[in-house]
Formats: C-alpha cells, sequence, structure tokens
C-alpha cells in the first residue's frame, strides 16, 4: 500500500466513525473514541482533518456528496423546470423510505444542536451545505420555464426554498408527522413551489 493509499484509508476510517460517534453523541462527541472505532489514534484526525470542527465538515461533504451525485443521474438534462422539479421530489422522498433514512434524519439533527452548539462549526457547515448545493442550483439553471430560461439567481432562490420544503417534510415521514406525504404528494408540492417562479424572480441586478 502506498503512502496515499494508506492515508486515503485512514481517512476513509475516520470518516465511517465518526459518522457512528458524531450521529449519537452530537456535541458531546470524543475524539479519542471516534480514533478507536477506527482504529487509529487522536493524532491521525489531527494530521487529517486538523480538528474536530474540521472532521464533521469533511463528514458533512462525505455525506452529501453523493446524494447530490444522484440527483444528477435522477433529473435528465432534457426536461424543463417543472419537469425537473417534479422528478428531483419524487427523488427526494423515494429516499425517505431508504434503510438508512433514520439514521441520515439523527444525523441532521444531531448537526443542528452541533450547531447551535459552535457557531464557528455552524459558519462552517453552513459554507460546506452552500457549496454542495451549488450541484442542484447548476442542475435548475437554464431549464425552460413560463417561455423563458431560468438564471442562475433564479435556481439559487429555488433551491433554497426547495430544501426547505424537503427538510421540513423529509423529517417528518419518518416520525410520523406527515401522513399522505407520499411521492405524489411531494411532487406536487414541489411543482407548485416552482410554478410560482414570478414570485422569487427578483432581478439580481436590481441593485
Amino acid at each position: 500500500m502506498t503512502r496515499a493509499e494508506a492515508k486515503e484509508r485512514n481517512r476513509r476510517a475516520l470518516l465511517d466513525a465518526a459518522f457512528h460517534v458524531v450521529s449519537r453523541d452530537g456535541y458531546r462527541a470524543k475524539l479519542d473514541e471516534i480514533a478507536e472505532r477506527a482504529d487509529l489514534t487522536t493524532g491521525a484526525i489531527y494530521s487529517l482533518f486538523g480538528s474536530k470542527n474540521g472532521l464533521v465538515v469533511a463528514l458533512v461533504a462525505d455525506y452529501l456528496r453523493p446524494y447530490y451525485e444522484e440527483i444528477e443521474q435522477a433529473v435528465p438534462a432534457e426536461l424543463n423546470l417543472l419537469e425537473a422539479v417534479d422528478a428531483f421530489a419524487r427523488h427526494y422522498r423515494r429516499g425517505c423510505d431508504a434503510p438508512d433514512a433514520r439514521s441520515a434524519l439523527s444525523l441532521q439533527i444531531t448537526l443542528l444542536d452541533m450547531a447551535l452548539h459552535d457557531p464557528d462549526l455552524g459558519a462552517q457547515l453552513a459554507a460546506s451545505i452552500r457549496s454542495q448545493e451549488k450541484h442542484l442550483i447548476e442542475l435548475f439553471t437554464g431549464r425552460s420555464h413560463n417561455g423563458s430560461a431560468v438564471t442562475s439567481h433564479q435556481a439559487q432562490r429555488l433551491t433554497t426554498a426547495l430544501r426547505a420544503l424537503f427538510v421540513g417534510l423529509g423529517q417528518g415521514v419518518p416520525l410520523g408527522l406527515a401522513p399522505g406525504a407520499d411521492e405524489e404528494y411531494f411532487a406536487d408540492a414541489a411543482r407548485a413551489l416552482a410554478s410560482g417562479m414570478s414570485l422569487i424572480d427578483h432581478d439580481a441586478d436590481a441593485s
């Protein structure tokens, strides 16, 4: 094994260990337990990630990366905006029934708790999530809607609104707080939101 391969193996082991420990303990998660679970030392964490916060931010990026890659595959390039939003909504809803849905929800809630206890970590997590969401903005930008192409500014505002919609519904499904919120419901809600593009079509250059 080369040095680079060993480094990547250790990085992967720490991220997998952090997922379990952070999901369970949140801001109380201890580096020594994460390192022990990965069969490494805390020194490896500092060497690879710089700090506990660095590890958590890397964990979020690692968790979200395949999620956005799957979305890109689920939403074909030839769809118009409403069709793309429909496909995205249905993909998101199917994820709520995935075997790891409760683990994902646990991590989501835990990260929010950590961000509230540590504003610096919260700012880093927000920046990481915004960076990943650029994939969604690019996914919607340029699609046809009401006779014109969706601008990057419109796509950004729509992405923010869809995130709020789906996070709320997505948390409600496994907790039993969203009865009747099936795939069709998700798609209907998302299309209704996107249909009001005139409500979010503020000219970014107006100022």
